[in-house]
């Protein structure tokens, strides 16, 4: 995969690559399923034809794409090697390669068939994508309060979380609601991972009064100035929640 696509957001590529065989069949099934349209770049940028996944074969280890409207364009495809797509899934980014593509009919009309493949990338953006923490079991950010609000480290659990920050629930209302207001040295535990240290900044506030009438605060937060390792702890420990996630859609969990 590393060889077949050049891309800058790929630079730690091995933190994202999937090689879960049940996992790639579900994710590749679900972009099928959604209709998504592909990118295939057949020659990078020079010849890129969109398609989509018509069916998914595991027991014959093939993916059915739909063919180029264009016939000359199809057999450059099939004469053409490591051949690249990309394309999104619930606003995230997924890449995968194959070495050749076979010209096949499906349900009476013509068709390409790859073979599945042993590894595909899934790219999380900061901008798209946040995960929502386990409930059963909260992921918590221990924040250190400054004198003015009583001093002291106190623990508050996570909402969810993106490569741009976490969201908080303050239920006790500690923190206070100041738009722009930092917390420096936030630990946050990351379970399997390890602790991220960071300094948060409030960016939104939103008060909630939950179904027994009590009071809650939900804290958006963003990331300030983290460190690249910290940052590539936070990535890991979404993917984890990704992989647990389609684990259980694809009957695992």
């Amino acid at each position: 995969m590393q060889s077949h696509i050049q891309d800058a957001d790929l630079e730690n590529w091995h933190d994202f690559e999937i090689e879960s065989r049940r996992e790639i069949i579900a994710l590749l099934r679900g972009i099928g399923e959604k209709n998504q349209l592909i990118r295939m770049l057949v020659r990078g940028e020079a010849d890129v034809c969109v398609t989509s996944i018509l069916e998914v074969q595991p027991d014959h280890n093939a993916v059915i794409l739909d063919a180029s409207i264009d016939r000359e364009q199809n057999q450059r495809i099939i004469g053409s090697h490591n051949i690249t797509f990309e394309t999104t899934l619930d606003k995230i980014r997924i890449l995968f390669s194959a070495e050749k593509a076979e010209q096949c009919f499906h349900e009476g009309n013509p068709a390409l068939r790859i073979a599945l493949p042993a590894t595909l990338i899934r790219l999380q953006r900061r901008e798209f994508y946040r995960m929502n923490t386990p409930v059963s079991n909260p992921v918590r950010v221990i924040v250190p309060l400054p004198a003015e609000l009583g001093g002291g480290s106190h623990p508050f659990p996570l909402a969810d979380i993106s490569c741009g920050g976490i969201a908080i629930m303050d239920n006790k209302l500690l923190l206070g609601d100041t738009i722009g207001k930092n917390y420096l040295d936030c630990r946050i535990d990351l379970p399997e991972i390890g602790t991220v240290a960071t300094t948060l900044q409030i960016r939104n506030s939103i008060d909630l009064t939950l179904l027994n009438n009590k009071s809650n605060r939900r804290l958006g937060c963003a990331f300030v100035d983290i460190a690249r390792p910290m940052l590539a702890q936070v990535q890991r420990y979404i993917t984890k929640l990704e992989r647990e996630r389609n684990a259980r859609i694809a009957g695992l969990g």
